[in-house]
C-alpha cells in the first residue's frame, strides 16, 4: 500500500506540472517572439538609416559588424528557444507517460484510489469503487467523501484528514463505509498529502482496501477462542474476564452486589460411561440451553457508560469452564440469600427430566456460591471460591447448594497440603499395610486377615477416614492400593510359607469404584500375583454393593474374570445399598459382609436380630459365606454363633495392626 500511495502522489503532480509545462511553453515563446522582433527591429534600423550617422558615429565596416552581431545574438537566442521547447516537449512526454500510468494503476489496482481536496471533494475515484462499493466514479463525485462513510465513523475521518491538512500527517484508518446495496463494509485507508505551490496541503490521495472478510474472520476467531465449541457459551477466559469487570464495578458502587455460581452435573461420568459421550454432548447442550433460559437478562455485567446494562442475550450470563460444570454470574443481588434463591431455581430446573437419544434423563446438579465481599481480589479467586464450595456441596450428599466462607477456605487449603503431602508419599511409598483378623465364630481361629492402608507421618499415623476419601476423589487410590496389593501379597505368603499351619490363610482386599472402572483390573491383579506367589485362590476381592450396583453389567463381566482367575468375591457393607440378593445372584459372589451397622445393636434391638438372621438364612440358600463387621462384644459374638454366622470381624478380636503385631498373633494360633 505505501507504493501505492507513492505512485499516486508521483502521478497526482502530473496534473498540476502539465499546467505548469504550458504556462511555461507560452512564456518561452512570447519572450522569444518579443527579442526576435526587437532585435529584427534593431538590424533594419540600422540597415535602412545607418547612412546618416556613419560619417559622424562609425564607419561602414562597424555597421556590418553590429549587424552580424546582432543577426548572430538571434540566431543563438532562437536555438535557445528552439532547445527548450524540445526540453519541454520530453517533459510533456514523460508527464503524458506518467499520467497513462496512473490511469494503467488505477484502472486496473484492487485498492480504492480517490484524491480528496480542502473541502472533502472528491476529484478523482477509481474505477475500484464501482467493483467494490457499487458506486460509479460520476455518483461519488456528486457526494461528499463522507456519504458513504458510517455516522459513528465521520469524526475519526474529519480528524484524521484535518491533521493530514495542516501537518502533512498520515495514518491508517478502519472504518465502516455502506456499499450501494445497503450492505455495510469495513475499509482499511491510508492517505498521503499533494502539496500546493506555497508548502500547503492541496489535496489527499486515499487508497483504501476491503477488509471486511478479513475483520469477519478475526471476529469468528475471537469467538472461537472465547466461546465453548460445544454449547457456544462463553468459556472459562471469558468469564473470567466478566467476573472481572464486575470486580470492578463493585468497587466503585457499593451497592451493586454480584455472586458466582459453579454448577457440576452429579455423577455425570457414571451417565456418560453408560450412555456414550455422543449422548453425554448432547445432554451437556441442553444442560447449557435450560440454564441459559432460566437466568435473568440482567444476570451480567457490561461495562459501558453507567456500567450496569441489562443485555438483551441471557447466554452471556452462563459459561462453560469446562468438563460438566457451568459457571454463572448473576448480579442486581441483595444479598446471599438472593443467591441461595437463584441456585434452588436452576436446580429446580435441571431437576427436570432431559429427552437423550430417546429416554428420559434425570440429573442432579452441585452448585457452589462465591458471593462478592468474601475477600476475593479478582475473578480467579471467586471461581475458586465457587468451586471450593460446590466440592463441600459434593461431599454433603450432592444436589446441594454452598456458599462460600472462610472456614471454607482454610479447609480447603488444608485439603491442598493434605494431597501434595499424599503424592509425596506415594512417591515414596511412605503408605503401610495394616492387618484386620477375620475369625471362625465357631473356633475362634484366624481364617483371613483384611488388608488396610496406614499413612505414617513423623507426627503419627493418618488415619483411613482422612487420606482416603480425598485419595478417591483426586485418583491417588489407584497407586496407593496398587502398593497395598504387591506388599500385602508378598506379606501374606511369606506368612503361609514360615507357618505350614497357616497355608490356608487368606487375604482380603478391597476394590474402589476407582479400580473397578480400570478395564485391565484383573491382569493387574493376576500380574501382582504371579510376582509374589500369591495363589490365587487364598485372595478374596471386597467389592461394596453400592460400587458394584451403579454399572452392574460392566461389575459382573470384571467381577467374572476375577473368580474365572481362581479368586473369590465378597460384598462388603451389605444392607447399605441395595440391599437385595436377588440383584447379587447376576454376580460371582462367593461370600457377602453384614454391615457394621446392624450388628451395632444386635444385643439390644430385636430388629437388628431380625435383618441379621434373615440375611444369614438367604445367604447360606444361595451357597454364600457369611461375615458380620464390627463385633465389639462377647454377647454380639454369641447371638451371631446361634443364627449360624460363618466369621467374625472387629474390635473384639482385634484392631487393625501392624505386620509385626499380627505376626505375634498368628504364631500363638499356631501354638495354641
Amino acid at each position: 500500500m505505501n507504493q501505492d500511495n507513492h505512485n499516486s502522489t508521483r502521478i497526482a503532480h502530473s496534473g498540476r506540472g502539465l499546467r505548469y509545462l504550458e504556462g511555461r511553453e507560452w512564456w518561452l515563446w512570447g519572450f522569444a517572439t518579443l527579442v526576435t522582433v526587437v532585435l529584427t527591429i534593431g538590424i533594419a534600423s540600422l540597415a535602412f538609416h545607418g547612412g546618416e550617422v556613419r560619417t559622424n558615429v562609425i564607419d561602414s565596416r562597424s555597421l556590418r559588424e553590429w549587424v552580424r552581431g546582432l543577426a548572430a545574438l538571434v540566431l543563438l537566442f532562437d536555438i535557445y528557444t528552439l532547445y527548450q521547447h524540445l526540453q519541454l516537449q520530453r517533459l510533456r512526454r514523460r508527464l503524458s507517460e506518467r499520467e497513462q500510468l496512473f490511469h494503467l494503476i488505477t484502472e486496473s489496482a484492487a485498492d480504492m484510489i480517490a484524491v480528496v481536496d480542502r473541502q472533502g471533494h472528491r476529484l478523482y475515484n477509481s474505477p475500484s469503487y464501482e467493483k467494490v462499493l457499487g458506486y460509479t466514479a460520476q455518483e461519488l463525485g456528486e457526494t461528499s467523501s463522507l456519504e458513504q462513510v458510517h455516522p459513528d465513523d465521520r469524526l475519526l475521518i474529519k480528524e484524521a484528514a484535518k491533521n493530514a491538512f495542516q501537518n502533512g500527517t498520515s495514518q491508517c484508518l478502519e472504518y465502516r463505509i455502506r456499499h450501494k446495496n445497503g450492505a455495510w463494509r469495513v475499509l482499511e485507508s491510508r492517505s498521503s498529502v499533494i502539496p500546493g505551490g506555497h508548502g500547503e496541503t492541496e489535496a489527499l490521495v486515499i487508497v483504501s482496501r476491503d477488509i471486511t472478510d478479513r475483520k469477519q474472520a478475526e471476529a469468528l476467531l475471537e469467538h472461537r477462542t472465547l466461546h465453548d465449541e460445544l454449547t457456544n457459551l462463553p468459556n472459562r477466559t471469558l468469564f473470567l474476564d466478566r467476573v472481572q469487570r464486575a470486580i470492578a464495578v463493585a468497587q466503585r458502587h457499593s451497592d451493586f452486589k454480584f455472586a458466582v455460581f459453579l454448577i457440576d452435573i452429579d455423577e455425570f461420568k457414571v451417565f456418560n460411561d453408560s450412555l456414550g459421550y455422543f449422548a453425554g454432548d448432547e445432554l451437556l447442550i441442553q444442560v447449557a440451553r435450560r440454564l441459559s433460559s432460566s437466568v435473568r437478562s440482567s444476570d451480567t455485567i457490561s461495562h459501558r457508560k453507567n456500567e450496569r446494562i441489562e443485555k438483551d442475550n441471557s447466554e452471556d450470563a452462563v459459561a462453560r469452564p469446562g468438563g460438566d460444570e457451568f459457571a454463572l454470574l448473576a448480579s442486581e443481588l441483595r444479598g446471599p440469600s438472593d443467591a441461595v434463591r437463584v441456585a434452588t431455581r436452576l436446580q429446580e430446573r435441571l431437576a427436570q427430566p432431559f429427552a437423550v437419544g430417546g429416554q428420559e434423563i434425570t440429573i442432579s446438579a452441585s452448585v457452589g456460591v462465591a458471593f462478592c465481599g468474601d475477600g476475593a481480589v479478582d475473578a480467579k479467586d471467586m471461581l475458586r471460591n465457587a468451586e471450593i464450595a460446590m466440592y463441600r456441596a459434593k461431599r454433603a450428599g450432592k444436589a446441594r447448594c454452598e456458599v462460600f466462607d472462610t472456614a471454607m477456605q482454610v479447609e480447603a487449603i488444608k485439603r491442598l497440603k493434605l494431597e501434595s503431602d499424599m503424592r509425596r508419599a506415594v512417591e515414596n511409598r511412605d503408605f503401610l499395610v495394616y492387618y484386620q483378623p477375620i475369625v471362625s465364630l465357631q473356633t475362634g481361629q484366624i481364617v483371613s486377615v483384611e488388608a488396610l492402608s496406614r499413612w505414617e507421618l513423623p507426627t503419627g499415623i493418618v488415619m483411613p477416614s482422612e487420606f482416603i476419601p480425598v485419595a478417591e476423589e483426586t485418583g491417588m487410590i489407584l497407586p496407593i492400593n496398587h502398593q497395598l496389593l504387591y506388599q500385602a501379597c508378598e506379606q501374606v505368603h511369606r506368612w503361609q510359607t514360615e507357618y505350614p499351619e497357616l497355608s490356608n490363610l487368606r487375604l482380603n482386599m478391597n476394590i474402589t469404584a476407582k479400580q473397578l472402572a480400570q478395564p485391565d483390573l484383573a491382569r493387574q491383579i493376576a500380574d501382582a500375583l504371579l510376582v509374589t506367589g500369591m495363589n490365587p485362590g487364598s485372595v478374596d476381592l471386597e467389592i461394596t454393593e453400592g460400587i458394584a450396583m451403579v454399572d452392574a453389567v460392566r461389575s459382573a463381566q470384571i467381577l467374572s474374570e476375577m473368580s474365572a482367575l481362581g479368586m473369590h468375591v465378597s460384598i462388603d457393607d451389605f444392607g447399605t445399598g441395595y440391599s437385595s440378593l436377588s440383584r447379587l445372584q447376576r454376580f460371582a459372589v462367593d461370600a457377602l459382609k453384614i454391615d457394621r451397622s446392624f450388628i451395632f445393636n444386635l444385643d439390644l434391638d430385636e430388629d437388628s436380630r431380625e435383618i441379621v438372621r434373615v440375611v444369614i438364612v438367604l445367604a447360606h440358600n444361595l451357597d454364600l459365606k457369611v461375615t458380620a463387621e464390627g463385633i465389639e462384644n462377647e454377647d454380639q459374638r454369641r447371638i451371631l454363633i446361634e443364627l449360624g454366622c460363618d466369621y467374625g470381624q472387629g474390635y473384639l478380636f482385634s484392631r487393625p495392626v501392624a505386620p509385626e503385631q499380627l505376626q505375634q498373633m498368628l504364631a500363638t494360633t499356631v501354638q495354641a
